[in-house]
């Protein structure tokens, strides 16, 4: 099969004929009469609606739960000062990050597009604004995200095998890059699959949580109850540190939004995505309050800020050598959010394409597995560039205050809508206190990142402003020359004939 310039087939001479009378092609792909390029089972090249809604709740859950609550809880209790004070802070979280979630269900509902903040930025506040934001999330936000949870996943696979040694630095980076490419081989093969694997991890992620809870909660029925006593106790609990343990909190709940990046692939969009949203949050904020208590069930205040993996730390007072699979355990939660991760960004830098803001290339599937293979690939090369080189925490420091900037900036766009549109159908609607609340929370925690590390944060600012001069060079600015343009069109055919992808029929 050749590929023309606009995409679509052309059926060798020596093709042959399927019984509809479609033009088969010697790899199986069909071609209708009108030029429409079809797989071999008669469908139309696209991204079909595979998200249901377990799969939805999967993608939420998966995503959200990694690391943290397994390894670094601390960071709540050493701001909050108390261990009644810290979980407080993680109900509180938990609430506000619902408030966040049932935001952008209502944008998912009004605004059905995939492509999550990126998409809600353009329809609001334009192409520029919307570019900025994808120009930060593709140089350094996701790889640099990406990296961490993997290296995770790098460092907590290994350990049961190199337990109680040191492992090498650079069979922890090996490790990654072997996990980062099978979730990038994973998603370039199928959606179903995807979709199926990830529902197993969060299966997993579950299982490993109620091993920690069902223990911790038979210890607090049995009257192991000496870490509650005086759990309110005020003398260490400082007004200044509440904000940055809310800013630990919210990062930890940090993934309900993911589901939004998929919009165009879930089945019945207006009930699948809020009913989704709610029970995800129900049950992750269940599971992280119920998880800390099981901790303090066994563990001091000081013995848990003392730890540098809480659960490993846990599972050794209470399983003894059962504790060795709770590594393996982390390691599969971190999977889990690696492999969700890369499900919903490809769809933001698939839609991007589709905006013309990104090679056309990036916009076309795949002609048979029906995936955007090259919007799926696009983050391997960074992450992988980063994860051999980069400062990565660095640039995560840099970058975070960006990240509530963007979803408060949102989220205030809801708002702005609620007065410019009143006529927008709105399926799902939430009452104006709940985007009003998270709208100022989000901006809260951007005035904190400046206030408490200003130089972390200029830096970061500094990389979201060079969005701009690139928005001129690459979009704004159309009278490219023409060996450029040829060079640039070169580019995309060739990609498009190596990955065998095609534009989506509509």
């Amino acid at each position: 099969m050749e590929l023309l310039q606009d995409g679509r087939s052309r059926t060798s001479s020596d093709g042959r004929v399927a019984a509809n009378g479609h033009k088969v092609s010697p790899n199986g792909t069909l071609s209708d009469g009108s030029g429409k390029l079809q797989d071999g089972d008669d469908r139309k090249v696209g991204l079909g609606k595979k998200v249901t809604l377990l799969r939805g709740i999967a993608i939420i859950i998966g995503t959200i739960i990694g690391a943290g609550i397994f390894i670094s809880p601390k960071g709540i209790l050493k701001h909050s000062g108390s261990v009644g004070m810290s979980l407080i802070v993680w109900i509180a979280c938990g609430v506000l990050s619902l408030f966040g979630a049932l935001s952008y269900a209502e944008l998912g509902t009004s605004i059905k597009k995939s492509g999550g903040h990126y998409t809600y930025i353009m329809e609001t506040f334009g192409p520029q604004m919307a570019f900025i934001r994808l120009w930060v999330d593709l140089i350094a936000i996701r790889p640099a995200a990406m990296a961490v949870i993997s290296l995770a996943f790098g460092q907590y696979i290994l350990e049961p095998l190199f337990m109680p040694c040191h492992i090498p630095p650079m069979a922890i980076k090996l490790t990654t890059a072997i996990g980062i490419t099978s979730i990038m081989y994973l998603n370039s093969m199928s959606v179903t699959w995807t979709a199926r694997i990830q529902i197993v991890l969060t299966c997993s992620k579950l299982l490993a949580i109620a091993i920690i809870i069902v223990p911790g909660m038979y210890q607090l029925f049995k009257g192991e109850t000496r870490n509650f006593e005086n759990a309110f106790e005020l003398s260490n609990v400082k007004l200044s540190g509440m904000p940055l343990a809310f800013y630990s909190g919210m990062y930890a709940y940090a993934g309900w939004f993911y589901l939004n990046f998929v919009t165009e692939e879930v089945e019945n969009p207006e009930r699948t995505v809020p009913l989704a949203i709610c029970i995800s949050m129900a049950i992750v904020t269940t599971c992280y309050v119920l998880t800390n208590v099981a901790y303090y069930t066994v563990m001091s205040a000081e013995e848990l800020l003392a730890s540098d993996a809480v659960a490993v730390t846990f599972a050794e007072k209470l399983m003894g050598k059962f504790s060795i699979a709770v590594p393996v355990f982390v390691a599969l939660s971190c999977y889990g959010s690696m492999n969700g991760g890369t499900f919903a960004l490809s769809r933001m830098f698939y839609v991007a394409s589709r905006e013309g803001q990104l090679p056309e290339v990036l916009s076309m599937v795949h002609i048979r597995r029906h995936t955007p293979l090259a919007a799926v690939l696009i983050l391997y090369p960074m992450t992988i560039l980063q994860l051999f080189v980069g400062d990565i925490y660095s640039l995560l420091n840099f970058m975070s205050f960006l990240r509530w900037l963007f979803i408060g900036v949102v989220v205030l766009g809801l708002i702005y809508h609620r007065y410019t549109k009143p006529d927008l159908p709105r399926p799902f609607k939430v009452p104006l206190f709940i985007p009003v609340v998270f709208c100022l929370t989000c901006f809260f925690m951007v005035f904190l990142s400046l206030y408490s590390d200003p130089v972390n944060t200029g830096i970061g600012f500094a990389i979201s402003l060079t969005g701009i001069p690139a928005y001129y060079m690459f979009i704004k600015f159309n009278r490219r020359p023409k060996w450029l343009q040829r060079a640039l069109d070169s580019f995309n055919r060739t990609l498009q004939i190596i990955l065998m992808v095609v534009p989506v029929e509509q």
